[in-house]
């Protein structure tokens, strides 16, 4: 009730104001109506890994790779397409530290994800190493899931999992490298009691960070592990 109030009381004084534009915000959020029609949406993809599809298809399916190599995920919850403003929000936030472009972000997986995903137990932000913890100084994964904890009221577990192993950056790196570098980066803390969870992250591109993630949970024990990103690359 007192954070009801709370958000009544800041909407009043500060009225969301869409951070492309300018324009008022539309839903509650930091986004206008007209830039929220012009996010480049993931349509039609593979439902397990979330890669988007050239033609659209009437029913879920699965794409080449998961046919003939299944991933430690289950399913993947990718609302858009990681190009044009979806990249500028991420980017701002990842290299500019908008913290505001993380509440935006988490609102607009979590009306996607909380309308057609099966409900986890908990969500897990994918880790950083510490190394690259105290050289960035925050974690946009765990700003993102903060968020979405809040709003869809879904516990948040952010240390049962570490990442042990700094694997650097891997953007120019080939799908085969990221796999290879990533192998057993992550080490589940405990053993875990969760049936299913999701892995929240920022973007997905390879989908190699959150398969070893997967991996090191489901060898914790967790029966199901879900992906659920802002956008797929």
């Amino acid at each position: 009730m007192v954070n009801h109030w709370l958000n009544i009381i800041q909407n009043l004084l500060l009225p969301p104001r869409c951070v492309l534009c300018g324009a008022p915000g539309h839903a509650g959020l930091d986004l206008c109506a007209g830039c929220l029609d012009d996010l480049p949406r993931n349509v039609s993809c593979c439902y397990r890994c979330g890669e988007p599809f050239e033609t659209r298809h009437p029913q879920p399916v699965l794409c080449g790779r998961c046919l003939s190599k299944t991933p430690a995920f289950d399913e993947t919850y990718a609302p858009f397409l990681y190009r044009s403003h979806l990249r500028y929000l991420v980017s701002r936030l990842k290299f500019q530290r908008d913290y505001k472009n993380a509440r935006l972000l988490a609102g607009l997986l979590a009306a996607h994800a909380g309308t057609q995903a099966e409900r986890p137990e908990c969500l897990i932000p994918v880790p950083l190493h510490r190394g690259r913890y105290r050289e960035r100084g925050f974690n946009q994964a765990m700003e993102i899931a903060r968020h979405l904890s809040k709003e869809l009221k879904i516990p948040l577990d952010s240390r049962s999992c570490q990442r042990v192993r700094d694997t650097g950056h891997q953007i120019a790196l080939p799908a085969k490298q990221r796999r290879k570098n990533l192998r057993n980066a992550f080490r589940a803390t405990r053993p875990l009691p969760y049936r299913h969870v999701a892995i929240v992250d920022d973007v997905m591109t390879t989908g190699a960070t959150v398969a070893a993630l997967a991996t090191a949970l489901k060898r914790a024990g967790v029966g199901r592990v879900d992906v659920w990103v802002c956008a797929r690359a």
